[in-house]
């Protein structure tokens, strides 16, 4: 173990330790209010563990490695005694699994039992990513007063809403996680990880989609059938979204997001949710995706979350610090988004053109023909496989069913920092039909690489429209010499269902219909990506 630690130490870029000399209390049983029992682990220094402050982390994804190995060894190494608990059906824990649904009553009744504890160090905080990061809000407005803050990790209080958007649903992120928690506790599961994903990548494919989860893991999924039988406003869901806790929260909050995380939107919301509120909050976005292996958690755990337990001022710094891609610097703002930064149109034009300037003269639109049973691929961007984040996208550009549009190289530096969206006025030759839009950096070798996406989905788009789609959220620098590039497609798949084209739900759909599709872009259709820069 003690070899592990020093290559995390290495590997993380974390402050050397207090102790390596820990010792863990295993399978500790914590009483729920209906009589279920969870299990927990106890990490703590061997010596004066009783005295520290508690790092909490309830988990779906058991006690043991990664998350122990990563998070719990680090955090007990370094000022905290750590408590990791498996979430109710899962790893030993008792009750059934009902993923999402039951965080803020177990929530609460562990806090009540920590906090009775006989070395229990009188003060608490919260600390965790994703899944980890969600039951932290499940409980945000009625955490007990030895709560001192809480530290959410790529992570946001309504979780998997935004993939279940009814326009817009993201296939691959949410039917992946059924996959890992329906297989995570069978035998050599770690193991078999490669041969898993190869298997889930072809399940997506399955048709209907509805029988996709036994293509995957042998058995049906009631979490899989639900996420593609229902989007985010069913009934399913209630309870899943906190959002109106966010508002409620007293202790000070320091927030960790990557510009490819599958969560971010919703961070921000939630940031500026504090924000607004007047609460004691800050953030901190880096280039990372939902997977990225990074210290900063866990450095912030110490600098700030125990700074926050000895109710000590943590160390200064401006409430915002996020890292400008292109620029590759990191950069302090006072408040998300910063200010200074206007809503200025690239507009689409003939030939395959970006510009400033608005369209002029009449121009025919721009045609391509989209076809699901060979859809447009997903290429890096926001998703939890290891094609994510940024990525070279010279073969997906050069498909005949993704239009590009770009400036001219940049006479100077164009900094975006902001909320990115689009207006695409487009037509197809049936009713429903998808609408991807993509911001690419693409440097003087003619390398075009992706900032920033996102899709909507149309009924009624056989008649022009004007798709409004909301892009992922940036911060960049298109340098001097560089050139901005937007290309819009039909879909990114598996990241986003495929679009049957013919009305019928995904999950049942059996027919697909290949679609011509119109981009316009003259004067009375001015189709155009919005860009939040520094005149």
């Amino acid at each position: 173990m003690k070899l592990i630690s020093r290559l995390l130490e290495r590997r993380l870029k974390l402050p050397p330790p207090v102790t390596r000399d820990l010792v863990v209390q295993r399978d500790l049983r914590v009483p729920m209010d209906d009589g279920v029992e969870l299990l927990a682990d106890r990490w703590a220094p061997r010596a004066g563990g009783e005295a520290l402050p508690t790092a909490l982390l309830r988990s779906p994804y058991g006690r043991r490695a990664p998350l122990a190995w990563g998070l719990a060894m680090p955090l007990a190494e370094r000022g905290y005694q750590v408590l990791i608990q498996s979430t109710r059906g899962g790893f030993g824990s008792g009750g059934a699994f009902d993923p999402l649904r039951q965080e803020r009553e177990d929530g609460l009744a562990t806090l009540d039992w920590v906090v009775k504890q006989p070395w229990f160090g009188g003060s608490i905080v919260l600390v965790g990513l994703s899944y980890l990061g969600y039951v932290q809000w499940a409980v945000a407005d009625a955490l007990p007063p030895q709560v001192k803050a809480m530290i959410p990790q790529v992570t946001e209080s309504a979780l998997t809403l935004e993939f279940l958007r009814a326009d817009g649903m993201s296939l691959e992120t949410p039917f992946g996680w059924g996959v890992l928690v329906g297989t995570q506790e069978r035998r050599w599961a770690m193991l078999r990880q490669f041969l898993q994903t190869r298997r889930t990548r072809r399940a997506l494919r399955t048709l209907p989609l509805k029988e996709a989860d036994v293509a995957a893991i042998g058995e049906r999924s009631a979490y899989i059938q639900d996420i593609l039988a229902h989007d985010a406003g069913h009934p399913r869901w209630e309870g899943f979204d906190h959002r109106h806790r966010v508002a409620q929260v007293t202790v000070p909050v320091s927030s960790i997001g990557g510009w490819y995380d599958i969560f971010l939107p919703g961070q921000l919301r939630d940031f500026q949710v504090l924000q607004d509120a007047g609460r004691p909050a800050r953030l901190t976005v880096g280039p990372w995706t939902h997977l990225d292996m990074d210290g900063t958690a866990i450095r912030e755990a110490v600098e700030f979350g125990l700074a926050c337990a000895r109710g000590e001022q943590p160390p200064e710094r401006a409430p915002v610090r996020l890292y400008v891609m292109g620029e590759e610097a990191w950069r302090d703002f006072d408040s998300w988004p910063p200010p200074g930064y206007q809503a200025q149109r690239f507009h689409l034009q003939p030939g395959g053109v970006l510009s400033t300037a608005p369209p002029s003269g009449d121009a025919e639109p721009d045609l391509y023909r989209y076809d699901p049973a060979d859809p447009t691929p997903a290429a890096g961007g926001v998703r939890m496989v290891s094609d994510s984040g940024r990525v070279d996208n010279t073969a997906l550009e050069a498909r005949a069913d993704v239009l590009i549009y770009t400036t001219d190289p940049l006479d100077r530096d164009v900094e975006v920092i902001g909320e990115v969206g689009a207006e695409i006025w487009f037509r197809s030759s049936l009713p429903y039909a998808d609408v991807f839009v993509r911001l690419c950096d693409v440097d003087p070798n003619g390398r075009s690489v992706n900032v920033c996406d996102g899709l909507t989905s149309l009924s009624g788009a056989e008649e022009t429209t004007r798709a409004t789609v909301r892009l992922w959220p940036t911060a960049h620098r298109f340098k001097r010499g560089h050139r901005i590039r937007v290309q819009v497609s039909s879909g990114a798949f598996p990241r986003y269902a495929r679009n049957p084209g013919t009305g019928e739900s995904r999950a049942t759909a059996t027919t697909f219909r290949a679609a011509d599709q119109a981009v316009y872009h003259d004067p009375r259709h001015p189709s155009a990506v919005i860009l939040p820069t520094r005149r």
